[in-house]
């Protein structure tokens, strides 16, 4: 039980630093869009070093995080092989493809702005940024229910929260352009 305690440990680890990642990336996906609006050499100088630090944060951190977590969570499956006759796990494994596809979308993104191409708003990002949110509080839910009903329930609190998020973000931004 020792060993799998250590697996499950680092399994949660890497999650953490896995989701530290991407809501990072598109922090500085926000700013450095909010940049590219700014006028030189102020603009030159900022893209510059966000560049820099959404690389950085994209290869040493959050990719290599995700193939960890993912490796650490194959192992916990082959030591408890149970698990895949779960339904709470199939839809987990739902989630998770979710984040990888969140992810490569981020990375499509990433590679877009490492060529200085600015393709979306920093309103956007804002919103996108909310994805990985959302996909968190549903593992997250759904892991500790483990339950179909619960879980349903959840999916409900989660639709809900999306819509809070929405009304938030709609909020700040009415604020942010009163104060400008």
């Amino acid at each position: 039980m020792d060993l799998y305690s250590t697996i499950k440990s680092l399994h949660l680890i890497f999650v953490i630093t896995w989701f530290a990642g991407l809501f990072y990336i598109v922090r500085l996906f926000v700013y450095h869009a909010e940049a590219k609006q700014m006028k030189e050499p102020e603009q030159s100088i900022l893209i510059k070093q966000y560049q820099l630090m959404q690389y950085r944060l994209w290869y040493i951190i959050t990719w290599p995080s995700a193939v960890l977590a993912s490796i650490f969570a194959f192992s916990l499956l082959y030591l408890n092989p149970e698990w895949l006759t779960q339904k709470w796990m199939h839809v987990k494994l739902v989630f998770v493809l979710l984040l990888y596809l969140y992810q490569l979308k981020c990375h499509q993104i990433f590679k877009q702005l490492q060529n200085n191409q600015v393709k979306h708003t920093s309103n956007f990002f804002r919103i996108w940024n909310e994805g990985a949110t959302i996909i968190l509080f549903s593992v997250v839910f759904l892991v500790i229910l483990k339950n179909a009903i619960n879980w349903i329930f959840g999916v409900i609190g989660i639709i809900l929260f999306s819509v809070l998020l929405m009304i938030g973000f709609k909020m700040y931004k009415k604020i942010r352009e009163k104060n400008v």
